[in-house]
């Protein structure tokens, strides 16, 4: 069984020259500032066109290890809460694996984690990480997560299961949490509430992001893959956050009366 792809010649080119040709295009714009003993990156899923440069920015600031969880939020409302892919990911290049050696750790413990294929059948939010991840570490094998919105215990649970897994496997691992920021609101409203979140992430807020968001209304939808990745890396010693870089869609589109957020963010110890 594969999973395939969802929204090639949408969100990404669906040919594999050409998603090569923007991927590798968008990376070599950037010479960022290398981060070292990174734990967990922020990354937008929007179509290349609008978020493509601030996620290719961020990801080239780290290291990417062989096994990368991915964190995505639910857009469409199916399947279990905390919805795991054990299938192989067909991509325009060719299939992408799973870390089975992961996911078996996952599935010794005691969680709300469920095999659940449905919930990825039509998720973007994950799959748009896929190349850039895998035009800078060729040997990528993913652990994808579609998350519902949680409670704020149920964060701290999933987040003790991940990082137990992750001290258990004993190689480096990822977390990348796909995220967008405030949605179709001006910039001027949105650059307000998106600054109030992300000044909790830098500060290592998991709490104060999660009850941010929720009370400044702040419509953020991967708060959930967040807050979990944040959770996770301050288990596994993080003791920094910095923002690469922010930008909306008014930068592409012009049009600043109706935009979304887009933020790049690497969590890591000092």
């Amino acid at each position: 069984m594969k999973r395939l792809p969802a929204v090639a010649d949408r969100f990404y080119p669906g040919d594999e020259a050409s998603l090569n040709q923007t991927v590798y295009g968008l990376l070599e714009l950037h010479n960022p500032k290398k981060i070292k003993n990174s734990i967990a990156v922020v990354s937008p899923h929007a179509g290349y066109v609008y978020s493509g440069s601030v996620c290719a920015e961020t990801m080239k600031c780290i290291e990417i290890p062989e096994t990368v969880v991915i964190l995505g939020p639910n857009h469409h409302g199916r399947g279990a809460p905390i919805s795991l892919s054990k299938n192989t990911w067909e991509m325009p290049w060719g299939d992408v694996a799973i870390d089975t050696n992961f996911v078996s750790i996952l599935e010794d413990s005691d969680s709300e984690i469920k095999t659940d294929e449905f919930a990825h059948q039509y998720e973007h939010s994950l799959e748009v990480q896929v190349p850039f991840l895998r035009a800078l570490q060729d040997n990528v094998k993913i652990v994808p997560l579609v998350l519902a919105h949680l409670s704020y215990a149920m964060c701290e649970e999933l987040a003790d299961v991940l990082a137990d897994a992750i001290q258990r496997f004993a190689k480096p691992v990822l977390i990348v949490a796909s995220s967008d920021m405030n949605h179709y609101e001006s910039r001027k409203t949105g650059s307000v509430k998106d600054r109030l979140a992300l000044e909790e992430l830098t500060a290592l807020n998991p709490y104060g992001l999660y009850t941010t968001v929720s009370t400044n209304d702040i419509s953020m939808c991967g708060i959930i893959p967040v807050t979990v990745a944040l959770l996770v890396a301050i288990r596994l010693g993080a003791d920094k956050a910095d923002i690469i870089r922010y930008s909306d869609s008014g930068d592409v589109s012009g049009d600043i009366d109706q935009v979304v957020g887009y933020a790049g963010a690497v969590i890591y110890r000092s």
